[in-house]
């Protein structure tokens, strides 16, 4: 088997990671939680990784949710198991956190697993725009659709207006001739 083959050959499979990408405040995320799943380390080791080398993580690489946004995720996306309640509100890594975390964490697992995660954000990235694209067709023709039919829905609105004409002329009493 060759490098390369080697290399393409992913520990850890890309619909596992895509499945536990997260989007909150419009950013593609991982929370601390599944990043430590998928790196094979506890919560705990990845928190205080990151505290020691909190220079490397801007806001736009991490941040802390909300109490009303980690609610939100435990009751509607069910992200704890029973009996996995936390006392401290979970991290969030964007994309640019996530390539920075393998730098903190060194092990050749860390190495592999980040550069599925690339991928998989990668692949999402792809597909978000391959969705851009069609949305864009499908506006442009919905544009040419509506100028088309926009006569002919003209056409219909007065045939429409000659019905209840004809339906109120049919409506009028009619004066009665003699007793």
């Amino acid at each position: 088997m060759t490098p390369q083959q080697k290399s393409d050959k992913s520990i850890i499979p890309a619909e596992l990671i895509t499945s536990k990408i997260l989007l909150i405040r419009n950013e593609k995320v991982l929370l601390d939680r599944d990043l430590a799943e998928l790196y094979g380390v506890e919560v705990k080791q990845l928190k205080r990784a990151v505290r020691r080398n909190l220079e490397r993580f801007p806001s736009d690489f991490i941040f802390i949710l909300t109490r009303a946004e980690y609610n939100y995720l435990r009751s509607h996306i069910g992200t704890l198991k029973r009996g996995g309640h936390t006392k401290y509100l979970p991290y969030a890594f964007t994309e640019r956190g996530v390539a920075m975390l393998s730098s903190v964490l060194n092990s050749k697992r860390a190495i592999q697993v980040n550069i599925a995660i690339m991928r998989a954000f990668v692949e999402i990235r792809k597909f978000l725009y391959g969705n851009d694209a069609l949305a864009q067709k499908l506006k442009e023709l919905e544009r040419k659709t509506k100028k088309k039919f926009s006569d002919q829905q003209k056409q219909i609105n007065i045939i429409f207006e000659a019905i209840k004409q004809l339906l109120i002329e049919e409506t009028k009493p009619v004066r009665k001739i003699g007793f």
